[in-house]
């Protein structure tokens, strides 16, 4: 090689560069940038989830006063039956 063709020391020539290192640099760099997109998907599905958490205790507490109500119902109608078979 003639000192003209010479690149200075320390340069980066295509036969040098690693191009695994560039595409594994680039694909760090696209992760960064989804972490917030993964963080606001996670922080999405939890609040979904204690949201059924919540729909679902106030079905519990709903049944459960459907069904003092109807005891309650079914025991008027008991008292009103023996009522009417005592009269």
């Amino acid at each position: 090689m003639t000192t003209a063709t010479r690149e200075p020391v320390g340069s980066a020539t295509p036969d040098v560069t690693i191009i695994g290192a560039n595409d594994s640099r680039q694909n760090r760099t696209r992760e960064m940038q989804l972490i917030p997109e993964a963080l606001a998907r996670a922080h999405m599905h939890e609040r979904l989830r204690e949201a059924e958490d919540g729909r679902r205790g106030v079905r519990l507490v709903t049944a459960k006063r459907m069904q003092r109500r109807a005891e309650r119902a079914s025991l008027r109608a008991r008292r009103a039956l023996a009522m009417a078979v005592m009269h």
